[in-house]
């Protein structure tokens, strides 16, 4: 008798033999660490290919890329390059066809503040597995505003990517008549083409970069094509829903005490704005699930990171829960948070100062829910405590991507006066 394995039962297989050995050293590796601190080396995003988890992609501002085919265990790294330019604010994920996109800013003549044209649109360069090479890019529609602060999500099914950022009318001024809008647009056709952007906010900002900026938009798909973005404003968090990819509706899911924009020791700027995800597991006691998560601070319990959940497609929320722990005055900050497609699992990563003797003193956290976000189990991933500087400008964000239990933060760190970007490798037991 013959026995016939399906390709995707023989991934599986394979899969999970990688994992059974692989899992058995979680260890911190350094991706990459700059000449100095005056190198971007800073807000770093990954992606764990859904088709391969072996192949782990991730960049960091302003151009840099870093891909891996040992599932994240050594690393290649290169620059990329765009007619349109590559000015920072990078994202990256990867579809159900392995095929990886990188989102970044716009700098078309090459001379940043010195051109009227930076920040003119936003830029998608795509590239065919590891092998592959990027191309020049697609982009969004040119209007004469500025565009900032990106991110994408890609349809689990139907592979359409949905984007949504902040539109400027003038960036980083006070006048009082210029206005920032969160919009939205989609590619049908993976990332050749895009969609007139559309206003999807019904309040308008300022045009400061501050907490009275419309800022931090984080998009993701509903199990019923439901479009989702989450975004902060003065002082609150902010949930836009389109259950027919037309009408949106906003909705407000929590209070946002010190705003956005926060700062910590060593940290001019650590944003606590909202990351938006859904659970896609169908065997998920969750399935279906929409989870905001933000930083936060007070005087009385320093910095916190929060989750609110919903299983209306948004129409309510949970009271805020802590990812973070309760109780005591150390700071936890610049969160992100990811679920496992294949599990339903909830992970977070984070900055966190508890049991440390300098102010600066930091170290990175991964926390992990089985429960919806109910309770959390989380640990240390860092090796040794960095001490960054509040002159040196460590990023806007982290990071963090899963994908068939292979579960990949990705942090900046500064030692000395060098710069770096870091992962953990973190597998689940088959």
């Amino acid at each position: 008798m013959s026995v016939k394995l399906s390709q995707f039962s023989l991934f599986t297989l394979l899969l999970g033999a990688l994992l059974t050995s692989f899992n058995t050293s979680a260890q911190a590796v350094k991706i990459h660490e700059g000449p100095s601190f005056r190198s971007g080396i800073c807000e770093p995003s990954i992606s764990v290919d859904p088709t391969n988890p072996m192949n782990v992609y991730a960049a960091s501002i302003l151009d840099n890329f870093y891909q891996s085919t040992d599932g994240g265990i050594t690393w290649t790294q290169e620059k990329i390059s765009s007619p349109y330019g590559v000015w920072g604010d990078p994202c990256i994920i990867t579809d159900g066809n392995g095929r990886v996109y990188y989102f970044h800013l716009s700098d078309p003549e090459g001379t940043n503040w010195n051109s009227d044209q930076i920040l003119d649109r936003m830029v998608c360069q795509t590239k065919d597995g590891p092998q592959g090479s990027f191309n020049n890019g697609s982009f969004t529609a040119v209007n004469g505003k500025k565009h900032d602060k990106e991110w994408a999500a890609i349809h689990p099914t139907k592979g359409t990517i949905a984007l949504s950022w902040t539109q400027f009318d003038a960036y980083g001024t006070s006048d009082e008549s210029c206005k920032s809008t969160i919009l939205f647009s989609e590619s049908e056709d993976g990332g050749q083409h895009w969609s007139e952007p559309v206003v999807i906010t019904e309040q308008q900002g300022d045009c400061v970069d501050d907490d009275g900026t419309s800022e931090g938009a984080v998009p993701a798909y509903g199990i019923k094509n439901a479009r989702y973005v989450g975004w902060a404003l003065n002082g609150g968090i902010y949930f836009n829903r389109s259950l027919d990819g037309q009408h949106w509706e906003e909705i407000r899911v929590a209070d946002q005490k010190d705003g956005w924009t926060q700062s910590y020791p060593g940290f001019n700027r650590a944003n606590g704005m909202p990351v938006t995800v859904v659970d896609h597991c169908e065997s998920s006691a969750y399935y279906g699930r929409v989870y905001v998560c933000w930083g936060d601070k007070d005087e009385r319990n320093g910095g916190e990171i929060w989750i609110s959940s919903s299983d209306d497609a948004g129409g309510t929320w949970s009271r805020p829960a802590r990812v973070s722990p309760e109780g005591g005055s150390s700071d936890q900050f610049l969160p992100w948070v990811t679920v496992d497609p294949s599990s339903g699992h909830l992970y977070a990563v984070y900055y966190d100062r508890r049991d440390t003797e300098k102010d600066n003193e930091t170290n990175t956290y991964l926390s992990k829910s089985v429960d919806g976000g109910q309770t959390w189990t989380e640990w240390q991933i860092n090796d040794e405590p960095f001490f960054p500087v509040s002159t040196v400008f460590m990023g806007d964000y982290n990071h963090i991507s899963a994908q068939n239990g292979v579960v990949r933060p990705i942090w900046t760190e500064m030692n000395g006066l060098k710069k770096s970007v870091w992962t953990y490798l973190h597998n689940e037991t088959k």
